[in-house]
């Protein structure tokens, strides 16, 4: 490794394991002591080691807790009223839904101010999880009036529903309000995202017109 400083060595030595699939996404580094005393090195330079891996985003240090190889992340904007699945797909990210419920009920008072539908009018009720790169990220349920959308099927829900409502119906979509609020998780999202049961997780609430 020549004059290479010592702190960057220790980075290679990260690097190589994650890259070789010895440290996969999610897995905690050894502590910083114990780093100290596998590399005969001071703490500062097991910080700054532990830095550049982190700039270079290899790695994520959380406070009070530890290092961890950083999970592959897609950010998606959910305040874009771009669809979740045209989104990605411009960006060449595999995505799919796995729809779980797919069924018409009356609307209630809630629902039906809401939708601004009549009350006990029939609705689209669907459930489903949304998948990138085969990893569950939503949990979304959905709710649109049976008169609109006759036509919905199971197959729409499993791919887009905006470009079903846009492309398809020739429907515009010019406004969005969404409430987003941090809640701890139900049994069903945590079940169907595998979700820290203990951590909250965000909620958003939308009604699109």
């Amino acid at each position: 490794m020549g004059n290479k400083p010592r702190y960057r060595q220790i980075a290679d030595v990260f690097r190589e394991k994650i890259n070789a699939g010895e440290l996969k996404p999610g897995d905690a580094l050894p502590t910083e002591s114990s780093l100290q005393e596998a590399f005969s090195v001071s703490r500062v330079t097991v910080r700054q080691a532990l830095k550049l891996l982190a700039d270079e985003q290899i790695i994520e240090s959380i406070q009070g807790s530890g290092s961890y190889v950083k999970e592959e992340r897609v950010n998606y904007d959910i305040y874009q009223l771009t669809g979740f699945y045209e989104k990605l797909a411009d960006r060449n990210v595999d995505t799919h839904s796995d729809v779980k419920i797919f069924e018409v009920v009356k609307a209630d008072t809630r629902l039906a101010a809401t939708l601004a539908i009549g009350e006990d009018d029939k609705v689209w009720h669907v459930k489903r999880v949304r998948f990138i790169k085969q990893k569950p990220v939503n949990l979304e349920e959905t709710w649109m009036p049976l008169a609109m959308f006759p036509d919905l099927t199971w197959e729409v829900m499993e791919k887009s529903k905006y470009h079903y409502v846009e492309q398809i119906k020739k429907l515009v979509i010019d406004r969005s309000e969404q409430e987003l609020v941090p809640v701890m998780p139900s049994e069903e999202a945590i079940a169907a995202l595998a979700l820290d049961p203990a951590k909250r997780s965000w909620k958003k609430s939308p009604a699109v017109s």
